[in-house]
């Protein structure tokens, strides 16, 4: 062999391994909400693709937005909702997407793209993941013995009514710990705008708030799922999945506890979590790349049938369950999606307002 022929093939060598350690070190870093994603898709797209998934979990908007805004957070996706991903937004943390990189942006649904334009406008930042309601979960039996057998349960009267959660409070009552669902929540069972973001509004909402406060044993995101699905509270304000799921661990460990969600009638948020690159993500490539993974339209439906939310893939409403396709605490009708609202994203000012009315509403003052 000669010199110039054993050069050759050295150089050769040395790209191939260097190309199969780019390969073998690809990674996408990813930062979602807790349970709140079916982890086999996670191998799954690590055996199709060879892209390592590092996957990190939070459980509130506001511990994200920190992240985000200090910057250098190393996550190539992550997950706000709708009000936070449009301050996001306007605060540059994202970076646009590379539509050409996502083919399977066609199996969206328009209607879901629709609404989510008030936040992203253009729907150049981000993808819908998932998408829901913030209602009631109940034990059964425990609130029922308490306000009676005939006892209206679709109403946030068990909550913001202050004699009738005062009869629920020895058996436990979570709120979440999120003013920008709380807040609204208040407000819309005021009879008020729950978009209202004056001085007037946050004052109203705190004042109804802490009357129900002494009967509210925790604030929490995310510790409800079990404490409701154990029997360790009767009344939980949460996220319709998240007390879907409570309610089916509940079912699957048969211990007589019977948990169910509501959309009160008074009228719900509907609020949407949605995917979105940082400007300073590392694996811009692999991010894209898992994005138009997600969006096939079996992976969502996989996705949907663990956590028991709604998605914004129409294309992939052939292969949901039945108890999820069919379940209108999860797709409701058409009639409750009337009495459905949306909010707006604060301002700098305004969020300041929130976040003080919040701190004393937790505080108790």
């Amino acid at each position: 062999m000669t010199l110039k022929t054993r050069l050759f093939s050295a150089a050769v060598l040395l790209a191939a391994s260097t190309a199969l350690a780019s390969a073998q070190d690809r990674v996408v870093n990813i930062y979602n909400w807790s349970d709140y994603i079916d982890e086999s898709i996670l191998t799954e797209f690590t055996e199709e693709t060879g892209i390592e998934v590092v996957y990190d979990v939070f459980d509130s908007n506001e511990v994200l937005e920190t992240k985000l805004l200090a910057g250098s957070t190393g996550y190539d996706i992550v997950v706000p909702t709708g009000t936070f991903l449009a301050n996001q937004i306007q605060a540059g943390v994202f970076q646009k997407l590379d539509k050409s990189k996502l083919s399977n942006l066609e199996n969206m649904d328009p209607a879901i793209s629709a609404r989510l334009e008030k936040y992203d406008p253009g729907n150049e930042y981000a993808v819908n993941y998932m998408w829901g309601t913030t209602g009631l979960g109940y034990n059964v039996d425990m609130v029922k013995e308490r306000l009676g057998a005939d006892a209206e349960l679709n109403t946030w009267d068990l909550l913001f009514d202050t004699e009738t959660v005062a009869k629920l409070a020895d058996c436990g009552v979570f709120m979440l710990d999120a003013p920008t669902e709380t807040v609204p929540a208040a407000l819309n069972y005021l009879g008020m705008d729950p978009d209202l973001k004056t001085a007037e509004g946050y004052d109203a909402a705190k004042a109804k708030l802490l009357e129900v406060r002494p009967n509210i044993r925790k604030f929490h995101s995310s510790e409800y799922i079990n404490a409701l699905a154990n029997g360790d509270i009767c009344l939980a304000m949460g996220w319709s999945g998240d007390i879907l799921q409570a309610r089916d661990r509940a079912a699957e460990a048969d211990a007589g506890v019977s948990v169910e969600y509501t959309i009160p009638k008074e009228g719900a948020l509907m609020w949407f979590d949605n995917m979105a690159i940082p400007a300073d993500a590392p694996n811009v490539e692999e991010a894209h790349e898992f994005l138009n993974y997600i969006m096939r339209p079996e992976v969502m439906a996989k996705a949907s049938n663990y956590v028991y939310y709604a998605n914004g893939n129409a294309a992939s409403k052939q292969f949901l369950n039945d108890d999820v396709i069919g379940d209108p605490a999860i797709y409701p009708s058409e009639e409750t999606v009337e009495r459905l609202y949306t909010v707006s994203p604060e301002n700098a000012r305004e969020k300041r307002m929130l976040n003080r009315a919040w701190t004393e509403v937790k505080s108790g003052q």
